[in-house]
C-alpha cells in the first residue's frame, strides 16, 4: 500500500471479496423486507379476526339482553360495538335467537368478507300475555 501511495494511486478501501459480501447482504435485505411486511400483515389480520370475534360475542349478548327486556336488539347490538364496527355488522333474529355477523378490518375487502365471524345468543322473550309467567319463570325452587 505504501508503494501505491508513493506512485499517486490510492489504495483500495474495500477488497473484492468484501464488496461481494456487502452486495449479497443488500440483496438479502431487499428480499427479506417484503417477507417481513407480509408476516406483519398476516399477524395484524389474525389479531383483527380475534378481536372481531370477541366484539361479536359481546354484541350478541347485548342484543339478547335487549330482547329479554322487551326492546329491539339492533340498537343494543350497535351500541355494544366500537364506531368502526357499526358499519360492518349484520344482525339476524328469529324468535329468541340472535346472530351477529361481523367483518373484521382488513386491507382487502374480499379478505374481510371471507374472514367474517359470527356469534349467536338465545334468550326467552318476555311473556307477552301479561298473565302467568313463562315456564320456569318465577318458580320457587324450594316449593314454597
Amino acid at each position: 500500500m505504501v508503494e501505491a501511495a508513493k506512485r499517486g494511486r490510492a489504495a483500495p478501501l474495500v477488497r473484492r471479496g468484501e464488496a461481494d459480501e456487502r452486495a449479497q447482504a443488500s440483496v438479502e435485505l431487499l428480499a427479506g423486507v417484503p417477507a417481513l411486511v407480509l408476516a406483519g400483515i398476516v399477524a395484524f389480520q389474525l389479531l383483527a379476526v380475534g378481536y372481531a370475534s370477541t366484539l361479536a360475542g359481546d354484541a350478541a349478548e347485548a342484543g339478547a339482553m335487549a330482547i329479554a327486556a322487551g326492546r329491539a336488539p339492533a340498537p343494543a347490538v350497535r351500541g355494544a360495538l366500537p364506531g368502526w364496527a357499526r358499519d360492518r355488522v349484520e344482525l339476524q333474529q328469529s324468535a329468541g335467537a340472535l346472530t351477529v355477523r361481523l367483518r373484521p378490518p382488513s386491507p382487502l375487502g374480499a379478505i374481510a368478507d371471507r374472514l367474517a365471524v359470527s356469534s349467536s345468543a338465545w334468550v326467552r322473550p318476555p311473556h307477552e300475555s301479561g298473565g302467568t309467567p313463562p315456564p320456569g319463570g318465577d318458580v320457587d325452587p324450594h316449593g314454597g
